[in-house]
């Protein structure tokens, strides 16, 4: 009688929902590597996107590399580096969420995942703090400038065209990341992202830390030539 009172006042925690095998696949094992080559092959297209930007920037960098010089002082470097860190530490938390999975700290993961895709947000909230400063000094794209001190520099157009374009791509990129992680943190709480099925927590984490990458290459060229 004591011990089915303990049961009772005690119970059991839910089963682990057990991991779902699409048809056309034989087992996990099969399905988890088809996921992690499908993101790796999107990964390599994303870079073949950013690498075809940079050499754009390379190019009109070369041509006008005064006007690019001095289009980069007006931006604020102060932002520019504090939203470098805030996204190199959400990659960290991305890491450290992939780490307490592997090892069944469930709560620990989902913790993490949260915090990322908070300092997400924290990142865009910075960066439209910086569009509103651009847009009110006139440091808008090609033809829309209206900064005294630029109107002459062809470069300045140029580069503040190419600026908006490529962290626009980016922000995009970062809120498609963003949502992402708030999806995983919803399937960790249910249980269905767990210790033996995380395959899709690992490929979002690696998505994640190609959109910080990019920002490690952006940061030099937009903020650190002057």
């Amino acid at each position: 009688m004591p011990a089915s009172t303990s049961s009772s006042n005690h119970p059991m925690p839910a089963p682990t929902p057990l991991p779902r095998i699409h048809e056309h696949f034989v087992d996990l094992a099969q399905q988890e590597r088809a996921v992690r080559l499908g993101m790796w092959v999107f990964l390599a297209s994303e870079t073949l996107l950013f690498a075809g930007l940079f050499g754009l920037w390379g190019s009109y960098y070369a041509a006008h590399p005064v006007g690019f010089t001095e289009a980069a002082r007006h931006n604020t470097l102060g932002l520019g580096t504090a939203n470098t860190f805030v996204l190199v530490t959400s990659s960290l938390l991305a890491a450290l969420g992939l780490w307490a999975m592997a090892r069944d700290r469930r709560r620990l993961s989902l913790g993490m995942v949260l915090g990322t895709a908070g300092l997400g947000v924290a990142f865009l909230a910075i960066k439209l703090v910086e569009y509103a400063k651009h847009a009110e000094e006139g440091l808008m794209p090609g033809r829309l400038m209206t900064a005294p001190q630029l109107a002459d520099h062809v470069g300045a157009s140029l580069f503040y065209l190419l600026y908006w374009i490529m962290t626009m791509i980016h922000a995009l990129h970062l809120t498609a990341a963003i949502v992402l992680m708030l999806w995983l943190a919803v399937r960790i709480r249910r249980g269905r992202e767990n210790v033996h099925d995380h395959a899709r927590l690992e490929v979002c984490t690696l998505y994640w830390h190609l959109v910080d990458v990019m920002w490690l290459f952006l940061w030099p060229l937009l903020y650190l030539i002057r």
